[in-house]
């Protein structure tokens, strides 16, 4: 039986490998290891819902703010119940052709269209397709800022239980155009929570806000089917 002196000098050997994994801060972490540990926290998730609100600026220097319902579950089936500003529509990814369910009216339901997820009246002002708004994809695009769409090295900080990352980068979906992302990560679940999106010369030009986000809750395929469908 190992004596004690024996049992003490192994915890102490074990604390001492624990200790610098302990006392690195998130803001000090390099970069790669922050993203390494958010693909490892999504790689647990079989779905989520978010309560999502995107705030995109306008020319008079207003904002158009759309809030929504985000339903997802893996692979990649989407779904979104609209609050504002067009409230009771719904949009459904994929329907068997691979295109988005489209349910205007709640008071109509069985009226709807079927569209290509690159079609105009779908696009947002950002380019983005209704394809490429999963968490899964975000935290990809993440790691494209923190690498090869790269044009300056990022800032990491801690503010108010989330890690804050800034990165001048290429825009994820507009090819040329520099962005300033900051996105906000969640410190205890390690996903993200709010990406603001501002040009080159820091002018804020979107925010979206994943509030109120739950996951693995056990999402019935059902979900992403409307009657008729």
């Amino acid at each position: 039986m190992p004596s004690r002196q024996a049992y003490l000098a192994s915890s102490l050997i074990f604390l001492t490998y624990l200790m610098p994994w302990c006392a690195v801060a998130w803001s000090e972490m390099e970069p790669a290891m922050l993203l390494e540990k958010m693909e490892q926290a999504y790689d647990k998730v079989k779905d989520y819902q978010a309560n999502v609100e995107v705030r995109t600026s306008k020319s008079d220097g207003s904002f158009d703010t759309e809030k929504f319902l985000y339903t997802f579950k893996k692979p990649e089936m989407i779904r979104l119940d609209f609050e504002s500003p067009h409230s009771g529509m719904i949009l459904v990814y994929p329907d068997r052709n691979r295109k988005v369910v489209v349910r205007p009216w709640p008071f109509f339901p069985f009226f709807k269209l079927h569209l290509d997820p690159g079609d105009p009246i779908l696009v947002s002002h950002s380019g983005q397709h209704i394809d490429q708004t999963d968490l899964g994809l975000l935290i990809r695009n993440i790691g494209h800022s923190l690498t090869d769409l790269s044009r300056g090295p990022p800032e990491v900080t801690e503010k108010d239980g989330t890690v804050e990352i800034q990165v001048l980068a290429e825009n994820h979906f507009r090819k040329g155009i520099l962005t300033i992302y900051r996105f906000s990560i969640d410190e205890e679940r390690l996903l993200p929570v709010k990406v603001e999106e501002s040009d080159s010369a820091d002018r804020l030009e979107r925010t979206m806000i994943f509030r109120n986000l739950r996951t693995n809750i056990g999402i019935p395929e059902s979900s992403f089917r409307l009657a008729g469908d």
